[in-house]
């Protein structure tokens, strides 16, 4: 009987232990409190030096091709996000990016949403893009505040879509500014 009772109890505490896992585990914290942002990222990801790119970069350390970014611009004082545009205005934007004109990319925009959260308003964007040798699925949550753009993007070979798609979107939402 006491087995029984001991079988039970077991089974129940695994249940429940399954249960607590969420799409957070698995991801580490990253924090610039100089820049004021913060967000999460998987595990076994490394930071890397970009000159004169992105104001951070983490990428797979087995994958090196998925990766995280955050990119700051200046905007107009006074302009907040909304007086950017809508959604999917920001994204057409962002998507055809300061040198369109003169590269091989194609980018389509699939979806552009906003949320608010105690920091503000953000814009989260998902795109697809297909370069000459290879086809990319990004997503970004797009901020302004303190008179700056910040631009947090995740990305992964279109192949690869199907199995980082729920811990990508988890990243991208986690990023937040203070």
């Amino acid at each position: 009987m006491l087995k029984r009772v001991a079988a039970v109890f077991l089974v129940v505490l695994s249940l429940s232990l399954q249960s607590c896992v969420s799409a957070t585990s698995g991801l580490k914290s990253y924090v610039d409190a100089y820049d004021g942002y913060e967000f999460a990222y998987p595990n076994g990801w490394i930071k890397i030096n970009v000159a004169d790119g992105p104001d951070v970069v983490l990428h797979d350390f087995v994958e090196p091709s998925e990766n995280v970014s955050v990119v700051i611009s200046d905007v107009p004082d006074g302009k907040t996000l909304e007086d950017l545009g809508t959604p999917a205005e920001v994204g057409q934007r962002l998507a055809q990016g300061p040198n369109f004109e003169e590269s091989d990319r194609q980018v389509e925009l699939i979806s552009a949403d906003s949320r608010e959260i105690e920091s503000g308003t953000y814009y989260l964007l998902e795109y697809v893009v297909r370069l000459p040798e290879q086809t990319r699925h990004n997503l970004a949550s797009v901020v302004v505040t303190r008179g700056k753009l910040y631009t947090f993007n995740a990305s992964t070979l279109q192949n690869r879509w199907n199995k980082m798609s729920e811990k990508l979107r988890t990243v991208v939402r986690s990023f937040s500014v203070y």
